[in-house]
């Protein structure tokens, strides 16, 4: 006990944060979807696979050379093919070409090219084309537009100010209102997000699902669960289903708050909602497995799952990984490692935090065999650790007395860690395994040279480590 207490005191504190989890955060809204074709005509094959050196511009007026018809809605079709792909240069040559032919521009197109542009050069020039637009042109949606640019760069006085001429001119809507509230929540102030949607409200702006998402997040923020039960009621009256998202978003309030009865009543809500393809279905069971999982409820685990499976009859890393650190929860070491071997066998790419849930699994359970088998089965693969299992690895070496080598996977992490990386690498339990092991072994050589691995990260007393080491 006075051994530990020692160690505390030779480590020094550090500040965190932790991050809110990804269900907490303001979902991006979506635009209604535009129609699709009924299969991929030779046009859109012929533009979709122009690389960065081709021209689209060029292919399309070859194109209509040979006597080709170019549809507003084959436009429509490769624009949102090139920006759901973020190559948003290949979407803005398809404006170009837009506004250069006969086809009709419209207002939406001139949004969407203010978004493009924004993306692609900048606010300056999403302003110098919208400033460009005649006054015709200049709408809700080209206003929105614009107002959107300013909100995702958190420029707040131009957002304010464009907002106030919106709502002079009548250009108000649930789109622009919800940009608006995007802004403040993303700068942290709930409140006035709040305030917003009670103006929404007023002028008879119907809030979308969008909207209460966030009217909950922001409740969430300033810790009145009591009016989370409010929106939620007020949805129910407005005819505004709940989603994935929201049931999400609720039962991971109701966890983080210790009300984990409330929080397991909307993984059931979640459970029933019929999916479909455009959920977030991957987030959703990576929600309830984890939150399964907390509550020991292994029959939960399992059926979402098996959901999982049903929606991605192959789960990627995220999808395993989330699994593996629910049956490690739940201390399922049998399933554990059979899921474990089921993922290394048929990985297409090998991924660390991986084998990094089964390694912590076995040191804090200090199963060092079956830790340092494992270790020696993905050190031999030949794939780089990350910091993570280099910090395990390092634990485990401290373990099973193999201080130099304990050593070395410090210094390898230290030197891969990027900036602000050495305020968690290594972990202060790790820290504190090394402490230990030179409280009460007469190791004075390899104390040194851990101090001298430890001096950049400012973490560890370095003179009352070497008082305390035996001699």
């Amino acid at each position: 006990m006075a051994i530990m207490r020692t160690i505390g005191r030779l480590l020094l504190q550090k500040s965190s944060a932790s991050s809110p989890p990804r269900w907490l955060c303001t979902a991006t809204e979506k635009a209604a979807p535009r129609p699709q074709p009924r299969g991929k005509t030779l046009f859109f094959h012929k533009v979709a696979k122009a690389n960065s050196q081709s021209s689209i511009p060029e292919i399309l007026d070859k194109w209509v050379e040979e006597g080709n018809e170019v549809r507003r809605f084959d436009i429509a079709n490769l624009s949102n093919y090139f920006r759901k792909r973020k190559n948003f240069q290949a979407a803005l040559q398809l404006c170009d070409w837009m506004e250069s032919s006969k086809l009709e521009v419209t207002n939406a197109d001139h949004a969407i090219r203010i978004d493009l542009l924004w993306k692609t050069g900048g606010l300056a020039s999403a302003e110098k084309y919208f400033n460009s637009l005649q006054a015709s042109d200049k709408t809700s949606k080209t206003y929105g537009a614009l107002l959107g640019c300013y909100c995702k760069e958190r420029v707040f006085d131009k957002a304010l100010e464009i907002f106030e001429e919106m709502k002079v001119s009548n250009y108000m809507s649930t789109l622009n209102y919800n940009s608006l509230a995007s802004l403040y929540y993303s700068m942290e102030q709930p409140a006035k997000v709040v305030s917003l949607v009670q103006e929404m409200e007023e002028n008879n702006i119907a809030p979308n699902i969008y909207t209460y998402n966030m009217l909950i997040n922001s409740y969430a923020a300033m810790k009145n669960l009591d009016a989370i039960d409010g929106v939620l009621e007020k949805m129910k009256s407005n005819n505004v289903e709940c989603n994935l998202f929201t049931y999400g978003n609720v039962a991971t309030i109701y966890f983080n708050s210790g009300l984990h009865e409330k929080g397991n009543a909307f993984l059931g809500m979640m459970e029933n909602v019929k999916m479909q393809p455009d959920d977030d279905v991957l987030e959703a069971c990576r929600t309830r497995i984890k939150f399964c999982s907390e509550m020991n409820n292994g029959s939960g685990v399992n059926r979402a799952w098996e959901a999982l499976k049903s929606a991605f009859p192959t789960p990627n890393n995220s999808g395993y990984l989330s699994m593996l650190l629910a049956l490690s929860k739940l201390g399922d070491q049998e399933n554990l490692e059979k899921l474990f071997k089921e993922w290394e066998e048929g990985c297409s790419s090998y991924d660390y935090r991986l084998p990094n849930v089964l390694l912590e699994y076995y040191l804090n359970r200090n199963m060092i065999e079956e830790a340092s088998s494992l270790y020696n089965s993905v050190v031999n693969k030949g794939n780089e650790p990350n910091l993570k299992t280099l910090n395990s690895f390092a634990a485990l070496c401290v373990k099973t007395s193999q201080i130099d080598l304990a050593l070395k996977y410090l210094e390898t992490g230290l030197s891969k860690a990027k900036p602000g990386n050495g305020k968690w690498f290594p972990t202060d339990e790790t820290i504190k395994l090394f402490l230990s092991y030179f409280q009460e072994n007469d190791d004075a050589d390899r104390a040194e040279k851990f101090i001298q691995i430890m001096k950049k990260t400012n973490r560890v007393k370095t003179n009352s480590l070497l008082s305390n080491i035996k001699h």
